[in-house]
């Protein structure tokens, strides 16, 4: 087996991945880091989050930095500030038996003043997000005409938030680079066509498949009512007790909602979205890493970039639109070789894409029944049961009591003791779930959905979505907004019902294009949805939103050129 010290890196880099306990290189690093020492090969990295990709490009720009030289000559960038905070935490531990190498992390949300201050004292690497480094850029606070070797990381990651301008821009900023490291997940064209128009005969390496999921993860998904969605997720998380994850939603004002909700019922949770100033953001964080909360619940856009160890699962509350998204999300449990478990909760016009990330992660789900209420009880009690057992009683002078505990119980069975136990800590869940309902759906002959309420004659519950689009429930809306401004679907579903204040349940099919957009809204909801986004401003361009005419159909280059305005540059 393959050890650090045969890969050829400098004493001092190998002291200090010693003493962080590291002996032999994952896969990406054991195939990466002699590529990358060259220092003049381009290189393409496919490989899942939670690999060691940071150590894999980090330990040869460490390797190759020249620490006279106090000018930028290293750039890595990578889609967000916490991403971007993680790596240089990362290089400060790689280099802390390097002298005179110092990097610097420039990010929106911080002081630019500061940073440009801690850039003009002399780094030699810079590790920064695209919008904030176009800003130093055009002030003319960096340059970057010295930069040998740029990193993009979670490339594909920044593509899907529209940063593909940003960073074209970048790399024809580092003109006389000696080459270019790019690191991704997955391979979507976007990412190959930066190889393409920037790159000269990359070295390619994949570890797993190219798209691939971690094979450590085991895929689950459980086929729930639209109005039964949250009680699904409750239910899953008190069946999985000491469950240690992160919850994904579409939009902000659903993690928000849900986190109120289940803060409501006693659960340690906390939401993270893009209404956070940066300060709530590292508080809810700092909280999360030191296990103070149980779950995190937050949007995709507000979740990129968070590396935290030992979650164990990871849930699903919609499945992304973007089905590479999906990729992502898994990625933050089963990390460094451990497993863990990604929970989908479906309707059931949605096992088609179940399928469909079968094939992309070439990896299988299990469909699971959602439990009943009697099976949540019985799990949480066993796993109290256990922590009973197992409690630690070596610490403390618990012997000095036991004889008042002897006096106080000496009427009281064992068996009494036991049941008292179990009902003044489960009380409150034999309460809720003495008459729970089954949440499990079914399917009759003609296909149709029904769930145990309506196998008892009851109408149906509101909010629950009729799955036959023949029923012709819905109005087609057309909005000027597209691939070109910088959204793909689940990112323009957020900012539709962020502005609208409307649930996604009332929406249908999106038919997301390059200038334009078709959305299916229930009838009862079309004209709110209208009202509330048509006449909107949007990157210094009015939002038009009105009912289309006709079907789902291709725009007219002439009414492409018509609706559409340059982005303004983030």
């Amino acid at each position: 087996m393959t050890t650090f010290e045969a890969l050829g890196l400098k004493t001092e880099l190998l002291q200090a991945v010693t003493e962080l306990g590291f002996v032999n290189p994952t896969p990406i690093q054991e195939q990466a880091i002699p590529v990358l020492l060259s220092g003049t090969m381009d290189f393409v990295g496919l490989a899942q989050t939670g690999t060691g990709k940071t150590a894999a490009f980090g330990l040869p720009l460490l390797h190759l930095i020249n620490p006279a030289d106090r000018f930028p000559q290293a750039l890595i960038v990578c889609p967000t500030r916490e991403l971007c905070l993680q790596i240089t935490n990362d290089l400060l531990t790689f280099k802390k038996h390097l002298k005179g190498v110092h990097s610097e992390a420039v990010y929106g949300g911080a002081s630019i003043t500061m940073q440009i201050r801690n850039l003009r004292q002399g780094v030699q690497i810079v590790v920064a997000t695209p919008g904030r480094l176009i800003d130093l850029i055009e002030r003319k606070a960096i340059d970057l005409q010295k930069v040998k070797y740029v990193v993009l990381d979670e490339a594909d990651e920044m593509l899907n938030m529209g940063f593909r301008d940003d960073i074209d821009f970048v790399l024809k900023n580092t003109i006389n680079r000696e080459s270019i490291w790019l690191f991704s997940a997955t391979m979507p064209p976007e990412v190959r066509a930066i190889s393409k128009n920037f790159m000269t005969s990359p070295k390619e390496i994949t570890v797993g498949k190219k798209n691939s999921g971690n094979a450590n993860i085991d895929h689950q998904y459980y086929i729930s009512a639209a109005h039964h969605r949250y009680e699904t997720l409750k239910r899953l998380i008190d069946f999985n007790p000491g469950m240690y994850g992160i919850i994904f939603t579409r939009t902000k004002a659903d993690a928000q909602e849900i986190s109120e909700r289940l803060s409501k019922s006693g659960y340690d949770i906390e939401a993270l979205h893009g209404d956070l100033t940066q300060q709530q953001r590292d508080k809810v964080m700092g909280r999360f890493r030191s296990k103070a909360l149980q779950l995190l619940i937050a949007t995709d856009v507000a979740a990129r970039g968070i590396d935290v160890d030992g979650i164990t699962h990871v849930i699903n509350f919609e499945l992304p639109d973007d089905m590479e998204v999906y990729t992502h999300r898994s990625g933050r449990t089963a990390r460094a070789g451990k497993s863990g478990i990604c929970i989908s909760i479906c309707h059931v016009k949605e096992t088609f894409k179940i399928r469909s990330l079968e094939r992309m992660i070439n990896a299988t789900f299990h469909k699971v029944d959602i439990p009943s209420g009697k099976d949540v009880c019985r799990k949480q009690f066993f796993h109290f049961m256990d922590k009973l057992i197992k409690t630690d009683i070596s610490h403390g002078d618990y012997e000095t009591y036991l004889p008042d505990l002897m006096e106080k119980f000496q009427d009281v069975t064992k068996e009494e003791i036991l049941q008292r136990v179990a009902a003044l800590e489960f009380d409150h869940f034999l309460k809720y779930y003495q008459n729970a309902e089954d949440l499990n759906l079914k399917l009759d002959t003609r296909n149709r959905l029904q769930n145990t309420d309506r196998d008892r004659g009851a109408a149906p519950q509101r909010g629950e979505r009729n799955f036959n689009r023949a029923d012709n429930g819905y109005t087609r809306l057309f909005v000027n907004l597209g691939t070109k401004d910088g959204f793909y679907k689940a990112s323009l579903l957020q900012f539709i019902l962020d502005e609208s204040n409307l649930k996604k349940e009332v929406l249908g099919k999106i038919d997301l294009r390059e200038m334009n957009t078709w959305i299916e809204v229930d009838k009862a909801n079309a004209s709110r949805m209208i009202k509330a986004i048509d006449g909107k401003r949007y990157n210094n361009r009015t939002v038009r939103m009105n009912e289309a005419d006709g079907g789902f159909k291709r725009p007219s280059d002439e009414g492409r050129k018509r609706n559409y305005a340059p982005r303004e540059r983030r």
